[in-house]
């Protein structure tokens, strides 16, 4: 299942409430992202800005001010600078995974070169802090500069523990913290923060992201396994091929005995990957049940994000990011 199947998932329902804002923002991303002596730059990015991405950080941004009463246009430009970060962090990303397809397509670097996708990342984060700063608010510019340099610094992280079977469950949550989290919870701090609202609720506001940014990756790992049930698909394995330590695998191999140690050493850590040792990965975590426990764990992120809403007024928004918490769960189903 995915985010996108229907208008009656929360994400469509965001979108149709928040529309005129959106067409704002995505005003502001076009023009920010031109460049009067590269054009290199809005072709870079341009093809990943347009290439059908949900717009949920940017909508949490619209959502939590719109939520709060706000009636100024800061929100704008808060959610336009919020997706700018979140694009130079995936033309990044894309880099350093050596990666050729995003959201279903070829990747910056694969169309163009490693060197443009790096540097059009820079300028984008560059045209981000531009934006926050036409706010006029110092404690926005501290959430935003704060969640940019925690995100390096979890990307950083994941780095160091790559491939190294000895990386613990405490290592994996900081890394998804900072990569995914940091974002979802500035995202929404800061539409808080341009309301005027109390520290509560700009708290409540900031707990709900961070919570569901944690459920959201959760989320996106087990999917790589096929979900709470492991089925396999064309999908499946992704991150084992890749020998990435996710939450299911981190956990098995806390668990493994000498045999499964061995096997994960030398498909994880040695990289000599043979035929059907994902379907012997596979059946390790169904035996020590990580799968289910995985999915538990994003559950648990979700019922946080939404009690962490308690606080705040009765909004329609409200009921539809409570909703977004449940429906980020049920896509592994």
């Amino acid at each position: 299942m995915s985010l996108d199947e229907a208008a009656t998932k929360p994400h469509d329902r965001l979108s149709a409430y928040l529309a005129e804002d959106l067409e704002a923002v995505n005003g502001l991303i076009r023009s920010r992202m031109a460049s009067e002596h590269a054009p290199r730059i809005p072709e870079v990015t341009a093809h990943l800005v347009e290439a059908g991405g949900k717009r949920i950080r940017p909508m949490m941004t619209l959502a939590a001010a719109r939520l709060c009463g706000y009636e100024g246009e800061a929100h704008q430009k808060l959610a336009a600078t919020v997706e700018f970060i979140h694009t130079a962090t995936l033309l990044h990303d894309d880099v350093v995974d050596e990666s050729q397809k995003r959201r279903g397509r070829p990747t910056a670097n694969l169309l163009w070169d490693n060197k443009s996708s790096v540097l059009v990342g820079d300028y984008l984060f560059a045209r981000a802090f531009q934006l926050m700063v036409e706010t006029g608010s110092i404690t926005v510019l501290d959430i935003l500069s704060n969640a940019a340099a925690t995100i390096a610094e979890g990307e950083v992280l994941q780095l160091t523990a790559a491939q190294n079977v000895a990386t613990t469950e405490a290592i994996y949550t900081q890394v998804i913290r900072g990569k995914t989290a940091a974002l979802f919870e500035a995202a929404t701090e800061v539409g808080g923060v341009i309301s005027g609202v109390s520290e509560a609720q700009i708290r409540a506001l900031a707990a709900y992201g961070d919570a569901l940014g944690m459920s959201f990756q959760i989320v996106d790992d087990l999917l790589d396994w096929g979900g709470a049930t492991g089925e396999m698909g064309k999908n499946t394995g992704d991150d084992f091929r890749e020998r990435k330590l996710t939450l299911p695998v981190i956990r098995a191999i806390a668990r493994a005995d000498a045999d499964e140690r061995a096997f994960w050493l030398r498909t994880i850590e040695k990289g000599r990957q043979e035929d059907g040792d994902l379907e012997e990965a596979m059946a390790l975590l169904r035996r020590h049940g990580t799968l289910e426990e995985t999915r538990d764990e994003a559950l648990r992120y979700a019922e946080l994000a939404k009690q962490a809403m308690g606080v705040l007024p009765d909004h329609a928004l409200k009921d539809m990011l409570t909703d977004l918490a449940d429906y980020v769960v049920a896509r592994v189903n």
